[in-house]
């Protein structure tokens, strides 16, 4: 398959289509990242956020310009608020710095309260989860409670890595669609 036909089936959703894209076009999205960021995990999400992006904006892709310049595009204004939101958090952090060495040191253990919260959250987010199909759930439960990488979740499920980076990507938006429900 090459990459525009590729792009016409992605188009019409095809699955296959998405992870010959995300196979063909990794590596140059993720080397790009790799040498911006100097980070292979920051370099790693923005990557997949950069996929998750072109899939869900797959239908605005405009013929005339290569696909990996749109990625790259992509993957550069990602990059770009990636930036924004840790200066962000960095001068936020300093003034706190400040703000600590004019009060003294601050508790910040969680409350009781605090506690209560966070377990009644991580219930109502497994509730969402078993919402999912399947094979959602548990490249779901491998990736961020397991805490295992691409490459032994790819291995335990006996998939191609492309298809667990896929399957996460597509458990991601499901579950993040599902939540947004919950606040309507």
């Amino acid at each position: 398959m090459e990459i525009k036909e590729a792009i016409k089936k992605a188009k019409d959703n095809n699955q296959f289509a998405f992870s010959f894209l995300l196979d063909s076009c990794w590596n140059h999205v993720y080397g790009y990242l790799l040498k911006r960021t100097k980070n292979e995990n920051d370099a790693e999400d923005i990557t997949i956020q950069t996929f998750s992006r072109a899939f869900d904006k797959i239908d605005t892709y405009d013929e005339r310009y290569k696909f990996k310049t749109w990625l790259i595009t992509i993957a550069k204004n990602i990059h770009i608020d990636f930036l924004r939101r840790k200066k962000s958090s960095l001068s936020h952090e300093t003034s706190e710095d400040e703000e600590g060495r004019v009060y003294g040191i601050i508790d910040e253990s969680p409350t009781p309260e605090d506690k209560i919260i966070t377990e009644q959250n991580l219930a109502k987010l497994l509730r969402d989860i078993k919402k999912l199909k399947p094979h959602y759930q548990e490249v779901i439960n491998l990736r961020y409670f397991q805490e295992l990488s691409y490459d032994e979740i790819s291995k335990k499920i006996d998939e191609p890595m492309s298809n667990v980076k896929v399957k996460l990507l597509r458990a991601k938006k499901l579950l993040a669609e599902i939540i947004q429900d919950h606040e309507i």
